[in-house]
């Protein structure tokens, strides 16, 4: 195999705020794994929250490339094993190029990657659209943007009833809370009985990551249910997760790819945990990768690439929350000339 390294900056049409800050674009490295006359494409967004950059990343591939050359007669799950004790200090990288070697590998079948991993997408969740705090004018005029069946409204603020009320105001659609751990437990417990009025479906992660004690007093008072995010990285968050969320939200750059979400999801599942995958604004490279999961999925956040003004691929495409698939085999994913 052979890697090549590109990088991007993904420019937002708008300004996106959440409870910790606001970005007007995202870094972004995307790999390809290239043997003969197919690829494979894999990407990684650098994240302030977690410390990441895309320098380090293209620093960490270049100095690893031997090791991530070899010839491509692995499983991709075999590939992540074999990749994991090398890239374990940097999941982000490490979904990269799990991504890139599953979506190789599934070409190299004729498989579309659902199809190789016999998953059925006749009945698949619809994705929500997410909307970053801002006035509420700019809010409304964001959701009027796009007609989707379901919003995920990003809170965090001292007016976030306020906020839904009045958005509620100009919508039917199902929303979804994202409050980005800016709230207290009883705070959210006291939220919850108002957003539920509002026709809001759940909330993810309400409070800081690693209160437990204040989420097992959420999980047991809340009158909607609670999706764990930042409370949920890696395979052995799932089993803290249970009892203390109604379920978890795995993110493949967290959690380091398609490999281990898959575990994650059908280890939440037999835990009676609801599952959901999200996003971390890739472009069309991540976005195509999540899709191929949402038939293990109760929810779906893979709006990223619709929130760019320079989606830098093609693949998968979210219309009106309606996920369609690519015809290409693999994830379907295809970088723009």
């Amino acid at each position: 195999m052979k890697l090549i390294i590109r990088t991007y900056k993904l420019l937002f049409k708008h300004p996106f705020t959440i409870s910790r800050g606001t970005r007007t674009g995202v870094p972004s490295v995307i790999v390809e794994l290239n043997e003969g006359n197919l690829s494979g494409y894999g990407e990684a967004t650098a994240n302030p929250y977690y410390n990441t950059t895309v320098e380090q990343f293209q620093e960490e591939l270049y100095n690893k490339q031997h090791i991530i050359e070899i010839e491509a007669s692995k499983t991709p799950e075999e590939y992540w094993s074999y990749l994991y004790p090398h890239f374990k200090n940097n999941m982000f990288l490490l979904c990269a190029l799990d991504e890139a070697y599953t979506d190789l590998y599934a070409r190299k079948k004729g498989l579309k990657l659902y199809e190789y991993w016999n998953f059925k997408i006749d009945t698949i969740p619809q994705s929500n659209y997410t909307v970053g705090i801002d006035t509420i004018k700019n809010m409304v005029a964001k959701m009027n943007e796009v007609d989707f069946p379901i919003y995920k409204i990003k809170l965090g603020t001292k007016e976030d009833i306020k906020i839904v009320s009045e958005l509620r105001k100009h919508s039917n659609a199902i929303f979804r809370i994202d409050a980005n751990c800016g709230w207290t437990p009883d705070e959210t417990i006291k939220n919850a009985e108002i957003l539920k009025t509002l026709g809001v479906e759940f909330i993810e992660q309400p409070l800081n990551a690693h209160d437990w004690e204040g989420a097992k007093k959420v999980y047991k008072n809340s009158v909607l249910p609670i999706i764990a995010d930042e409370s949920c990285i890696i395979e052995d968050d799932i089993e803290k997760c249970h009892n203390h969320f109604h379920g978890v939200n795995v993110k493949l750059m967290k959690c380091g790819g398609l490999t281990p979400a898959k575990r994650m999801l059908n280890k939440a599942k037999k835990l009676g945990l609801k599952t959901m995958v999200g996003c971390m604004t890739e472009s069309s490279v991540g976005i195509s990768a999540i899709a191929h999961l949402t038939p293990l999925l109760d929810y779906v956040d893979m709006d990223g690439a619709l929130l760019l003004k320079n989606d830098v691929a093609t693949g998968v495409q979210v219309n009106n929350g309606n996920i369609v698939f690519s015809n290409a085999n693999g994830t379907g994913a295809f970088l723009n000339e």
